[in-house]
């Protein structure tokens, strides 16, 4: 009896030694560039595997760079989820470089994810672009080139009217006329080289959002539910490609997680819904997405461009929109510095709050973007209702 359990029990390690190789399957290696990436990528893989996250911590797509260790995942890795070159400009390189057996998923170029401009100058009001909102990019590059076009021909006929009118003008002027014209001149030229410098800090702030193209568009996409929607299946769809044999559970979690969005999403409605006529002001522009879904009234940014600090006359310009357009609240972001909004609403009244596109100070993993949301629509209630 001793013999025949001991030779049962042989068998069945046997087996097991047997099988498990069969049953066992390499797991698919897959990574995502930023924190609400990688939260609807975890989402979608949860109880099969989990995604490497490139930016880590508090760290910003605008000024990351790439380490060994984490660019040596990217290379080995089979999947790879990014926004797309104008958000994380730092993987344009490796990911070029990847094996040719590897899957990169540009998730601005989801089916279904709706696409917003950059309002141009930080003075949303009278920058709306409203006509082309949710465009592709090839459409808006054609109405770019459209409205240069026709720009560059009444600048061409009004300069061209211009300079014969002062030409006549001219010749009628006495020597005592031109005198003043001269000083005029002088002046003029004063006052146009201190335009040009300020136009020129302007320009400086304004080029990242300036060019034509896929680049004119705003890539915080994730703030738009619908959009993390949408790119849910399209996280999906990629990794049942690469993992035919998980395919139903990844259908399965991404429905969950969409359905999950949705019931945070109609919660917020609910809670914002009293706040949409305050005006408010941004850092950056950043949160168009966010302000859409929940139709809130932005009216202007700190600055165009978080890699160029504001200068003076940009301050003087958002502190005069502070006090004469009753601005509820200023919001600073978790990536720059506070103290300089703080200065800007000294003495006007004006409630301020912190909020954090990326999700920098939530821990990474599935929840991180439903956690997200509930945070941003946290910040914007109780500083739009006047709480702060």
């Amino acid at each position: 009896m001793k013999h025949l359990l001991s030779s049962m029990s042989i068998l069945g390690l046997l087996a097991g030694s047997v099988s498990f190789p069969a049953l066992a399957q390499a797991e698919v290696k897959v990574v995502a560039s930023i924190k609400p990436v990688h939260s609807l990528v975890a989402s979608v893989m949860e109880g099969v595997g989990t995604p490497d996250l490139v930016v880590e911590g508090a760290g910003s797509p605008h000024t990351y760079s790439l380490r060994p260790s984490t660019a040596r995942k990217i290379a080995n890795a089979d999947v790879v989820f990014w926004v797309g070159p104008q958000m994380e400009s730092f993987l344009e390189t490796p990911l070029k470089n990847l094996t040719d057996g590897a899957t990169v998923v540009t998730l601005k170029d989801a089916h279904g994810l709706t696409l917003l401009n950059f309002r141009e100058g930080g003075n949303f009001e009278g920058h709306d672009h409203g006509d082309h909102a949710g465009e592709t990019a090839a459409e808006h590059a054609e109405h770019a080139g459209e409205a240069h076009e026709e720009h560059a021909g009444e600048a061409h006929e009004e300069h061209a009217d211009h300079a014969e009118k002062k030409h006549e003008d001219h010749a009628d002027h006495d020597h005592e006329k031109h005198e003043d014209h001269a000083d005029h001149d002088h002046e003029k030229h004063e006052e146009h080289a201190d335009h040009d410098h300020e136009k020129h800090e302007e320009h400086a702030e304004h080029a990242d959002h300036a060019d034509h193209g896929a680049e004119a568009f705003d890539m915080h996409i994730w703030l738009s539910p619908q959009n993390a929607i949408a790119m849910l299946h399209e996280i999906e769809e990629a990794l049942s490609k690469a993992d035919p044999a998980n395919a139903a559970k990844y259908a399965a979690n991404a429905k969950a997680e969409a359905e999950e969005i949705s019931k945070v999403s109609d919660a917020l409605k609910a809670d914002l819904k009293d706040y949409q006529n305050k005006p408010f002001v941004v850092f950056h522009d950043a949160y168009r997405y966010f302000e859409e879904a929940y139709n809130l009234n932005a009216v202007g940014s700190v600055t165009v461009s978080p890699e160029v600090l504001p200068g003076a006359k940009r301050l003087t310009e958002v502190r005069a929109k502070l006090e004469n357009l009753g601005v509820s609240c200023v919001f600073s972001e978790a990536q720059f510095n506070p103290r300089m909004v703080a200065v800007l609403k000294e003495g006007t009244g004006v409630n301020s709050a912190e909020i954090d596109p990326l999700g920098s100070t939530l821990d990474s993993g599935p929840q991180l973007y439903t956690e997200l949301l509930k945070q941003m629509g946290s910040a914007f209630n109780t500083c739009l209702s006047g709480n702060s």
